[in-house]
């Protein structure tokens, strides 16, 4: 039905000629921003250029649809968006899934610094949750591999979340505020936002807090979901500045913090499992501090004609508190890792059809880890082995060079990256060192050619790769499963090759694209039996044994009729994908089925618009060996469903917004495919927004 209406659409639009690509730039796309390719973004190419003009497959939610969906965590909102599957293992937390890859595969970004770190996991994580989903202004979604701009860990694509920027206008002090309240009655939760900016031309500062607190979770067969409330705090402040013409710094703090969180997968019995692993297991806490120094050049010399250099530290703090079931023995772990990030990008045009970017990245990552355990029968303390090697570091650095060539109605993009990494893992107990210095050269070629003005057929080639990390080379210790994970301390990097080619069109009444991809992996780093037991475990231990395939299809489209203001809109993503290993072919790892939505939006005057939209997915009963055995997935496979669900938006006065949302109307009890917990029941949200 969806691949329907998309070709109705595509139909529809080359009919009516369109009328150019001349929809606003600002990214506040009405509707379905992900649909949307009359929007600008900075990410794919490192500067702003429309979407439609990019030869890179792109999503994009924009400021307007953050707010309509007020995310608890920012992945919520790629929800059924083109190309982004959302996973979520526990409450609180949740990963996107890009062209099947995930974790470590995927760079996420914030404000152009990387949230991956040394010890992030080539599979579902919680550190994403850890940035403020309500201070975000968009999020922009690079679909394939993007290595010269961004390195090693952009194997599947890149995910950037993006905060305001700040400007004002005018010679006179300025001020603008927001307090926002979001309550939802699936899991009688509560989300407050309060923020303060304030400015003149050449300067201003931003301040805000957000607190959410959110209890147990019921899902469609009316039960309460134990183990599901979390609750969470977090502040941020910025300040940009003119310092002389054409010279602008920026700084900012973030913070967020969740003090208690359950692993609610690991405390009820999952599939296969009569009792759960665990009696007690808590994140406790869960915290990220970063902060960012940004200097902005536009002003053009010899050497470039604008540039932007980056310097900042971010903390990301992991501790846990564990207790497996049947056993006294109560744990507590105290893991971080502390990145120290400096980037430079410039930006050169030659001539009138060249543009030229190069610069260059150094990253240093130092691990901090440690483990004890109390008998809470007879009060014995010990000293564990810790989850990573205390004191171990990753350092990386890197220099790019790309050329964007404009010539009539063919764009051609080119780029080259060098990247040496060196990696320190001090021996301990059970655990032998590792000293690795694994480099690379990576590249891409992409390709754009003007059918019409609003028309594009577009193609890329580009080659990726993935070094190690700490997480990869030295995790040691319980997982979840039932198994127990040993170090590797001879993996190789991962290198991928993958090609994508489609059409895209952006225009005042359609705009849509769709891309077929095919990726390559070798040498991919896979958690593999190793036939052995520990501690009455199964024995597992990353090596590099996987030769992965994956291919896919991914589409949507957006078609405006001006009489009614209506807006119909759907999206579609197919993946595939097959591992190949010594002991034969299977399934891919945790690979999402088919999925996507459809809907319309009725802006049924100024002051008052309606929604419909339904989210769905269709089943997945391709599962490899490691999905067959993870309780958080049926072995018989995951059921396809469907949830209709509908948004009435208000506008009482002209600085008070409220809107409600009503999610899964139909009660629907289901899961999405890989997620540790059922998604909600039938669920009212309100929102109410006051602007100040």
């Amino acid at each position: 039905m969806v691949l329907t209406v998309l070709a109705f659409s595509i139909g529809q639009a080359m009919a009516a000629g369109n009328g150019g690509a001349n929809g606003d730039m600002t990214g506040e796309c009405r509707g379905d921003d992900a649909a949307c390719l009359d929007t600008v973004q900075v990410t794919a190419t490192k500067r702003p250029e429309s979407t439609l003009d990019v030869p890179a497959a792109t999503t994009i939610v924009g400021g307007a649809r953050l707010r309509e969906t007020a995310p608890q965590t920012p992945m919520d909102a790629l929800h059924g968006e083109v190309g982004t599957f959302v996973q979520q293992t526990t409450p609180g937390q949740g990963v996107v899934i890009v062209r099947g890859l995930k974790g470590s595969e995927v760079l996420h970004l914030v404000d152009g610094f990387r949230l991956n770190n040394a010890i992030f996991r080539n599979a579902p994580n919680q550190y994403i949750a850890l940035v403020d989903g309500q201070s975000l202004d968009r999020i922009e979604v690079v679909r394939g591999p993007s290595s010269t701009l961004y390195g090693g860990d952009a194997m599947g694509g890149v995910v950037q979340m993006l905060t305001p920027e700040l400007r004002f206008e005018g010679n006179d002090w300025q001020w603008n505020g927001r307090l926002r309240a979001i309550a939802g009655s699936a899991d009688d939760s509560l989300i407050g936002r309060a923020e303060l900016s304030g400015g003149r031309e050449g300067m201003g500062f931003s301040l805000g807090v957000t607190s959410q607190e959110v209890n147990d979770l019921r899902s469609g067969d009316g039960e309460t979901r134990p183990f599901t409330g979390f609750t969470q705090r977090s502040a941020d402040f910025k300040w940009q500045g003119d310092i002389a013409p054409g010279h602008e710094l920026m700084f900012s703090l973030q913070y967020s913090q969740q003090p208690r969180t359950p692993r609610h997968d690991a405390l009820v019995p999952g599939f296969g499992q009569t009792a759960p692993e665990n009696a007690i297991f808590f994140f406790e806490p869960q915290e990220r501090r970063f902060a960012q120094l940004r200097w902005r050049i536009d002003a053009p010399n010899a050497l470039f004609d604008d540039a932007e250099l980056h310097l900042g530290r971010q903390v990301i703090v992991d501790d846990r508190r564990t207790r497996a079931t049947g056993t006294p023995n109560l744990e507590r772990e105290y893991n971080r890792d502390t990145t120290t990030g400096i980037t430079g990008q410039f930006g050169k045009s030659l001539g009138s059809e060249h543009h030229l970017s190069y610069g260059f990245e150094f990253h240093r990552d130092v691990v901090d880890s440690a483990k004890t355990r109390v008998n809470v029968n007879t009060g014995a303390f010990s000293v564990r082995a810790p989850r990573f090697p205390d004191g171990s570091t990753m350092r990386n650095w890197a220099i790019y060079v790309g050329d964007d060539w404009r010539r009539g109605r063919f764009d051609l993009n080119t780029g080259l990256r060098y990247s040496k990494y060196d990696i320190e893992i001090p021996a301990g107990a059970g655990a032998p060192g590792v000293s690795l210095s694994p480099d690379d050269l990576t590249g891409n070629i992409g390709m754009a050619f003007e059918l019409s003005e609003s028309t594009r057929i577009v193609a890329n080639l580009g080659r990726g790769f993935r070094a190690p990390n700490i997480f990869d080379l030295g995790v040691f210790g319980p997982r979840p499963g039932n198994r127990f994970s040993s170090p590797n301390p001879n993996l190789k990097p991962e290198n991928v090759i993958s090609l994508d080619a489609g059409l895209k069109f952006g225009g005042e009444r359609f705009s849509g694209e769709i891309i077929a991809f095919r990726s390559e992996y070798r040498d991919k780093i896979t958690s593999v039996l190793t036939g052995n037991i520990v501690d009455g475990a199964l024995e597992v231990q990353n090596r590099n044994v996987t030769r992965l395939d994956l291919w896919g299809i991914e589409a949507g489209a957006r078609y405006r009729m001006p009489s009614p203001d209506l807006e119909l809109y759907a999206t579609a993503t197919y993946t595939r994908g097959d591992e190949d290993t010594d002991t034969g072919t299977m399934p891919a790892d945790r690979v999402p089925p088919l999925f996507g939505k459809l809907g319309a939006r009725w802006q049924l005057r100024d002051t008052l618009s309606v929604e419909g939209y339904g989210l769905y997915a269709a089943g997945q009963d391709r599962l490899s060996a490691r999905d067959l055995i993870d309780p958080r997935v049926n072995p018989n496979g995951t059921a396809g469903w469907g949830t209709l669900n509908a948004r009435v938006a208000w506008r009482a006065l002209p600085a008070l917004e409220l809107s409600l949302r009503a999610e899964n109307l139909a009660d629907k009890h289901y899961r999405e495919h890989g997620s540790g917990l059922d998604e909600p029941g039938r669920n009212f949200i309100l929102t109410a927004d006051y602007r100040f």
